[in-house]
Order: structure tokens, then C-alpha cells, then sequence
């Protein structure tokens, strides 16, 4: 009896491991599964997950994997058809016509051509102060309608049916393809946004997205989970299951937590690593390093005094160091900047219009503006204070531009430091004099750069400058079909405006990052945001 017990034993034992090697050793094949499954740091809450209200990268960060447009940049930079597969354009290059693929929101909704008649016309609706409602622009009708000198229904988008869009411009735009796959062109599911205003405030069930990912939860000011969305209609090509945002606003944390496997990734553009590691950083050979089209300056308020004063902003930016700022700050290979739209633009910018650190110049530009002014001396200014979001690398800048401006021309100036929501709404404002921003190209093409400051109350002029001469050359470039004569035409505008000095351009941006070197292909594009759609992880 125990002989025969034996004998079935061994033969179920067989037959396990028989079944075990036939299915590739389950428990085993278990074990060496990866996870896909990113965790991320976004150091700051998203101003807005609406399509059309969002102006910032945080927000940038979440809508490239949650959404999707007309089109989307591929990892080579190009534009490709996305919620699109087919795009049509007239002889005289003015009207687009897009069939929509079969594809749904994460709620099951088919995506139709409503959705985008619907989010643009919202996003130009003045009513709704949509900070970026000027890239619609080039639409025909939609600039009037924003500026509140026309109709939103003759803005010259229409949905001939459910799968076509047919758009009008005003003029040939040979990036508009571009411009498609930018978030203030993504659709919104106009059904929920009709039924509910608040639709995008909060993860839930009306938090309808079209894109890779769909948000699962946000914990504001916390965090926000991304899962994989089933609907989305590439979905075979999305790797990731998950992606975790934290909200961290201390590189030094985030580096930390780098270190100890919590983060895959951290540095630009989900975040900032810290300036004192970054030396560290480059001797272990792991930092990464992207020359990107973007720009960090500082803006002046024009219409407060003494920044009012065309020589005193430029003795201010006549006089910062650049190049010890890039060296013993940043130190992530970025260029000095003394001019506005990046070198991969405008090749020459490398070198600019006025020269880094030119004290000399500055003392006679200060001299200049305080007989102006009717001052005796630079103590007798009225008080500057220079603001910044809350962030290790911004302080020290403007840390050391205070001591520059206090050594060089003997200038008190004041920091002040907020929280980026409650920043970005004063700049929006007005209630401030110096404020440092950042911006990275939206699309390959320098008047992305220039028309920011092309209208006063532009959406993300925030300077107040406006300069008829300026605006007309941005303008002329707008018909101007001879790409040539269109670059002068930028060019001569540029010049402008580093004339007159609204800003003060600090440096050219590279993004800085670290990552999990199991970690793959997280797209980081020259203009330097990064899409999610392509990443996942190797054994």
C-alpha cells in the first residue's frame, strides 16, 4: 500500500513538473517579470489639466500622456497623424482637412470632430482667459473672436461630420501640423464639459482623456497616478502599465529618493536636480545632457517705475555674468544667452547682440537712465524687488544677480519668492517688477519665441511692452511665403525687442537628468518636453 502511494506520489510530482516546464515554469517566469510601472516627480501641482487653460510644464508634463491631438511628435521630432489618419491640404495651403480615426474616450465615447470645434472655440472664448488662446491664431476668425472683435462662430473650424475636421488660416502656415500636436489644440469631450464646467478640476469620472494614460487619482499637491488607457487607439504600443507623479519641490529629496530606487527618474523636464550634485553627477558618468530650444530670462514690469526706464533695463541686463552664472550655478552645459529665440533657430544667437558682463556699457546705460529719472544716484531709485517661483536653482540665480547689481551699479534690489500657482498669477497680474520665467518652443520655429511679446495684454506677454514696429514685422512675417525673407523679417523684430529690453535673457536651457538605466526610450524632444507613450522598462 505505501509502495503504491509512493508510486502515485512520484508520478503527480512527474506531471507537475512536466505541466511546470510546458507553461515556461509559471512561478518562475513569475519572479522575472519587470515591472512597468514609473515613478516620476513633477516638483509642483499642475496650474490647470484643462487643455485650454494650461501654461505651464507641469501641466504640459501630464496632458502629453493623457491627451492627444491631430497629430503628435514622433521620437524623431516630426509631426505624424494621430487622432488623424489622414490630413488634406488645399492648393493654396489655407485650408486643413482631417478624418478622424475610429478612437474613444476613456469613458467610451467616440472622439468625433465636435470635440475639437468645441475645445478650441472654448480656449478663444474671452470669457474663459485661456493664457494660450493666441496659438489658435492662425486660424481664420480666431484672433477677432478672442479679442472680442468678432464671433466665435466665424472662427473657421467646423466639423463637416463626426470623422472630418476642416480648418481655414488666415495665412499659409507651413508648421501648423505642429502646432496640432500641441495641448492647446487637443480635443475635450464636449458631451461631459457641457454637463459639468468643473470637469477637469479633479480625477473621476469626468476626467475624460483621449491619449496614452488615463488619470486615475489626484492627490493635489501630492500626487497623481497615471494608468494605461485601454481605449486609446495605439495602445499596443504603450509599454508602461502605470506612472506615478510625485510632488516634490527639493531636488535634493527627489535625488535621494533617486538614489534609493523610489524614483526612476528625476531632473528636466519632470523636475530639477540639485546644482551642487551636478559636478558629482558628471564624474560618475550618469547625468544625461540634451541641448533643448528654450530660453531663461528675466522679465521687466514696463509700466512700473524705475523698470519703465529703457536704460535702466538695460543696465540691468548689461550687467549680469552669464557665463560664471552656467559655470558655477547651473552647470549643466548651458549656453549664455544674450538674446531671445535659441541658437538652433537663429544660429548667430550663439554669440547675440550685446556682450556678456559688459559693466562698462551698463554704468553708461545707468547714467543715462537716472538723468532720466532726475536722480542723483542709483540709491535714490525707487525700491526693485526680483521674484521667482520656490526652487534651489532659482534662488541662487537671483541670489547672485542681486550681489552683481548691487557690486556692478550699486542698485538695491529685493528678492521675493512664492509657490508657482500663486507666481505665475501674479505675473499674470502685473503685481510684480522682475520676474524670472522660462520658455521652452511649443513648436520649431522662432516666433513661438517672439509673438509672447507681440500684443500688451498678450496671453503670456506679461511685461506690458508693446511696440508697433515689432508687432507689424511679426505680422508681415505671418504672409510672407518666401522663407528667406520671413527670417529677416524675425530677425528685424528680435532686434527690436533686444533694443528695448522688456527681458533679459539669461541662458540658453539644456535638460539634466538621471535615470534608471533599465529605463527606455522616454522621449525628450529639442523643444525639450517628454512623452511617456514609448517608455518601459528592460529585465
Amino acid at each position: 500500500m505505501k509502495k503504491k502511494m509512493l508510486v502515485l506520489l512520484s508520478l503527480v510530482l512527474a506531471l507537475s513538473a512536466f505541466l511546470a516546464a510546458c507553461s515556461g515554469g509559471k512561478s518562475d517566469g513569475d519572479k522575472e517579470k519587470v515591472s512597468q510601472d514609473l515613478h516620476l516627480n513633477l516638483t509642483t501641482e499642475p496650474f490647470s489639466l484643462n487643455p485650454g487653460l494650461a501654461n505651464d510644464s507641469a501641466s504640459s508634463n501630464v496632458l502629453l500622456q493623457t491627451f492627444e491631438g491631430l497629430t503628435r511628435i514622433d521620437k524623431d521630432g516630426e509631426a505624424q497623424p494621430a487622432m488623424a489618419e489622414d490630413i488634406q491640404v488645399s492648393d493654396d495651403q489655407k485650408t486643413y482637412t482631417f478624418k478622424l480615426r475610429d478612437a474613444k474616450w476613456t469613458n467610451g465615447d467616440p472622439v468625433t470632430a465636435e470635440d475639437f470645434v468645441y475645445a478650441w472655440k472654448w480656449a478663444l472664448d474671452p470669457k474663459n482667459e485661456s493664457q494660450y488662446a493666441y496659438q489658435l491664431y492662425y486660424v481664420k476668425g480666431a484672433e477677432a473672436a478672442n479679442m472680442g472683435k468678432g464671433k466665435l462662430d466665424d472662427v473657421a473650424v467646423k466639423a463637416i461630420d463626426d470623422k472630418t475636421l476642416e480648418v481655414t488660416l488666415a495665412n499659409p502656415t507651413p508648421y501648423f501640423t505642429q502646432l496640432t500636436a500641441f495641448y492647446t489644440y487637443f480635443p475635450v469631450n464636449n458631451k461631459v464639459a457641457k454637463a459639468n464646467p468643473n470637469w477637469y478640476k479633479d480625477a473621476g469620472d469626468d476626467y475624460v482623456s483621449n491619449g496614452p494614460f488615463k488619470m486615475t487619482d489626484w492627490s493635489h499637491s501630492e500626487k497623481i497616478v497615471l494608468e494605461k488607457n485601454d481605449n486609446y487607439w495605439d495602445k499596443d504600443t504603450v509599454k508602461l502599465n502605470s506612472v506615478e507623479f510625485s510632488m516634490i519641490n527639493d531636488p535634493n529629496t527627489t535625488l535621494s529618493m533617486f538614489d534609493n530606487g523610489e524614483l526612476d527618474r528625476t531632473g528636466l523636464p519632470f523636475d530639477s536636480l540639485p546644482t551642487d550634485s551636478m559636478k558629482a553627477l558628471k564624474d560618475k558618468g550618469n547625468l544625461n545632457t540634451q541641448a533643448i530650444a528654450g530660453t531663461y530670462w528675466y522679465k521687466f514690469n514696463t509700466e512700473v517705475k524705475p523698470l519703465n526706464n529703457v536704460n535702466i533695463r538695460k543696465a540691468l541686463t548689461y550687467a549680469i555674468d552669464r557665463k560664471s552664472i552656467v559655470e558655477k550655478i547651473t552647470q549643466g552645459g548651458q549656453i549664455p544667452a544674450m538674446a531671445a529665440v535659441p541658437p538652433s533657430m537663429f544660429p548667430d544667437n550663439e554669440k547675440g547682440y550685446f556682450n556678456d558682463n559688459d559693466v562698462a556699457k551698463a554704468k553708461e546705460f545707468l547714467k543715462k537712465g537716472l538723468e532720466e529719472l532726475k536722480l542723483k544716484d542709483a540709491s535714490e531709485l525707487p525700491a526693485i524687488t526680483l521674484s521667482y517661483n520656490t526652487d534651489e536653482a532659482h534662488a541662487k540665480i537671483a541670489q547672485a544677480i542681486q550681489d552683481m547689481w548691487k557690486r556692478e551699479l550699486g542698485i538695491n534690489v529685493k528678492l521675493g519668492n512664492e509657490e508657482w500657482a500663486v507666481y505665475i498669477d501674479k505675473l499674470h497680474s502685473g503685481d510684480y517688477q522682475i520676474g524670472r520665467m522660462g520658455w521652452l518652443g511649443d513648436f520649431n520655429d522662432a516666433i513661438n519665441f517672439l509673438e509672447l511679446y507681440r500684443d500688451k495684454k498678450g496671453g503670456n506677454n506679461d511685461t506690458n511692452w508693446e511696440n508697433p514696429e515689432f508687432k507689424k514685422l511679426l505680422n508681415d512675417s505671418q504672409t510672407e511665403s518666401d522663407a528667406t525673407k520671413r527670417q529677416k523679417l524675425l530677425k528685424d523684430a528680435e532686434a527690436i525687442l533686444m533694443d528695448e529690453l522688456p527681458i533679459a535673457p539669461i541662458y540658453f536651457y539644456t535638460d539634466t537628468w538621471v535615470q534608471n538605466d533599465k529605463l527606455k526610450d522616454v522621449v525628450v524632444s529639442g523643444l525639450g518636453d517628454a512623452q511617456l507613450k514609448w517608455a518601459y522598462f528592460t529585465k
